[in-house]
């Protein structure tokens, strides 16, 4: 009995290592440790993102408030909760103000108070003001990009210190201030009884990628360092052996043209649900066009957008993949981008 027993403690005890072995392994650290250690954010802010509840957007003469009801967020002056794109957006830029670290600070003694203009911080392009349930604020004001144009200069309101902060923060709050703004606009023209709906939720200026899928064929299209749409491949020149491109001036014209029309693009009816029998039915199951746009430093479309059969002479049936209606848009929508890829060679 004496040996079954010490045998029984002895698997006992291998079981256990083993356990803690593996737990070791797939943590990097003892399990009994896990709850003892604090990984502390090295981000602006250490405000927790889940305890904001207001968020006030201002950009110039534009502004928008977002405020966290029990439903999910809402937007100032709109009925209804915002919709799960905006809602995600809006979730990451508070995060990445949690999380992303500085790359550089500025201090105090390295300031003049000619240094906030020169940072683009007076005034600031963008603020931010965060309020949470306990009352606490706190304003991110954004600046300019640096010489390298890689990152933002930024401050935190009262605090006398400058920030040297990447790119994608400033960038995904600009990006939820636009989202936000279109859906009041979208408001707008429901209560003036216009009866036609935005076909984006995002409008071009925040859109530095598009790719174009038709006829079999994917063409890339991007915009350069100051802002020009070229077709990625065959179109563009690159400065002095650099890894930079540079937009062809006659093309960048006639790509911006074609592109900045979805500012005003409007689904005109909604037919029905996207689901497959009706995908079917509107040529939706295999699209004759899929355009998928891009914000900067991103390689997750913003949104994708579906061109299926012909609704009449005039109007094609399309929709906003994965989840949006059916529903129809004039012919030149689809139209005007054939056209352009003819334009750029990229057409058959």
């Amino acid at each position: 009995m004496t040996g079954a027993t010490a045998r029984w403690k002895m698997v006992l005890a291998v079981t256990v290592l083993l356990v803690l072995l593996l737990a070791l392994a797939l943590s990097g650290q003892w399990p009994e440790l896990r709850s003892k250690l604090v990984s502390s954010p090295r981000g602006l802010l250490a405000i927790t993102p889940d305890d904001i509840e207001r968020v006030d957007i201002r950009a110039g003469a534009e502004s928008v408030v977002l405020r966290r009801e029990p439903g999910g967020w809402t937007i100032e002056g709109v009925d209804g909760i915002a919709p799960a794109e905006l809602v995600s957006h809006i979730d990451t830029a508070l995060r990445f103000l949690r999380v992303s670290e500085p790359s550089r600070e500025i201090p105090a003694g390295e300031l003049a108070a000619e240094s906030f203009a020169a940072f683009g911080l007076d005034p600031p392009s963008e603020a931010v003001v965060l309020e949470t349930r306990f009352a606490a604020t706190a304003t991110v004001n954004f600046g300019t990009t640096n010489p390298a144009g890689t990152s933002h200069y930024v401050r935190l309101g009262g605090a006398p210190a400058v920030y040297l902060m990447p790119r994608h923060v400033t960038e995904e709050w600009r990006l939820v201030l636009d989202m936000a703004r279109r859906l009041q606009g979208k408001a707008s023209l429901a209560a003036a009884s216009r009866g036609a709906d935005l076909l984006l939720p995002v409008s071009m200026t925040q859109v530095w990628a598009i790719e174009i899928v038709a006829a079999g064929k994917l063409t890339r299209f991007e915009r350069d360092a100051a802002g020009a749409w070229f077709r990625h491949v065959g179109q563009h020149s690159h400065i002095a052996g650099a890894d930079v491109h540079v937009a062809d001036p006659v093309q960048a014209t006639i790509i911006d043209g074609a592109f900045r029309a979805f500012d005003s693009a409007v689904a005109e009816a909604r037919v029905g649900p996207g689901d497959a029998v009706h995908l079917a039915q509107y040529g939706l199951a295999l699209p004759t066009q899929i355009v998928m746009f891009y914000a900067r430093d991103s390689s997750t479309p913003l949104a994708r957008l579906e061109f299926g059969a012909p609704a009449d002479r005039l109007d094609r049936y399309a929709r906003l993949a994965p989840d949006g209606a059916i529903v129809t848009v004039a012919e030149f929508e689809p139209r005007r981008l054939t056209e352009l890829l003819k334009t750029v060679g990229a057409g058959s």
